[in-house]
C-alpha cells in the first residue's frame, strides 16, 4: 500500500509474509513511477514478514516472477536514494526489497530469511543479490540451507546500515542528509559500483573518467567557471 509518511518522496510498506503477484510488482511499480516524478528526493520503504511454504507455493507461474524481478529491479536502479526500514521476519518479497535499496535501516529483532518450500530455498535473485553482497562463503549457509541472518550479524556483515528501536527517525534523519544528493549523479556512482563486480579495469577506466569529467564540469558550472 502506498502511504504518505516522510516529507519528499512515496513511501510503501510491503508484507513479505504474501506471495509474489502481478498487483504486487504494479504496486511497486507505481511507486517508482511516483518517485521518478517532479520533486521527489527519494522512495522510502517499511518491509516486514516472511511467506511460509504454502504462500511460496500459491505464486501462479514464472510470468508473475518474472513482473515481480523487473519491478524490484526498477526500484534498485531508481535515480534517487531508496530507503528501507526492515522489522521482524524479513523474507520473500520484503527481503528482495531490503536487498535492493540503498539505505537500510533495521529493528533489533530483524531476521532475514530465504523462502523455503517442499524442494528447497527458492532460487529467486534474492539469493544473486546475497550472494553479490556477501560473497559466497558469506552467503552459502544461508543460500543453500535457508540459515537466518539477525539484525546484528546483518548490521556486522553490512547488509544493514543501522539498528534502531525507532526506524521511521533514523530514516528522516537520513532523509535530510539525503536532499543534499543530486539523484542523477547517485545514479551514476551506484552503477559504476556495480559494474566494478565484473567489469576489468581496463573496462571500467572510460567510465569513471567520464564520471569524474562529469563532476568537474559541474563544480565548475556551479562556481561559475567557464574554463
Amino acid at each position: 500500500m502506498l502511504v504518505n509518511a516522510l516529507p519528499g518522496g512515496p513511501v510503501l510498506r510491503v508484507d513479505g509474509s504474501r506471495e509474489i503477484s502481478a498487483e504486487l510488482a504494479r504496486t511497486v511499480s507505481a511507486l517508482c513511477d511516483e518517485a521518478d516524478s517532479a520533486g521527489a528526493d527519494y522512495a522510502t520503504l517499511y518491509v516486514s514478514g516472511a511467506p511460509t511454504p504454502e504462500a511460496v507455493a500459491k505464486v501462479a507461474d514464472v510470468a508473475t516472477v518474472t513482473k515481480w524481478e523487473r519491478a524490484v529491479r526498477r526500484f534498485e536502479r531508481l535515480r534517487l536514494p531508496t530507503l528501507v526500514a526492515a522489522s521482524g521476519e524479513c523474507g520473500g518479497t520484503a527481503l528482495d526489497l531490503l536487498l535492493a535499496a540503498d539505505v537500510r535501516v533495521a529493528t533489533p529483532d530483524l531476521r532475514l530469511l530465504l523462502p523455503f518450500h517442499e524442494q528447497g530455498i527458492w532460487p529467486g535473485m534474492a539469493t544473486f543479490r546475497l550472494t553479490q553482497q556477501l560473497g559466497l562463503a558469506g552467503a552459502r549457509r544461508m543460500v543453500l540451507f535457508g540459515e537466518p541472518i539477525t539484525a546484528r550479524e546483518a548490521l556486522d556483515r553490512s547488509l544493514v546500515d543501522r539498528v534502531s528501536t525507532d526506524p521511521r527517525r533514523t530514516l528522516a534523519a537520513v532523509a535530510r542528509l539525503l536532499r543534499r544528493l543530486s539523484g542523477p549523479e547517485l545514479a551514476i556512482r551506484r552503477q559504476l559500483a556495480f559494474d566494478a563486480e565484473w567489469m576489468s579495469f581496463e573496462d571500467a577506466l572510460g567510465l569513471h573518467l567520464a564520471a569524474c569529467d562529469r563532476s568537474l564540469r559541474r563544480t565548475r558550472l556551479a562556481d561559475g567557471v567557464t574554463a
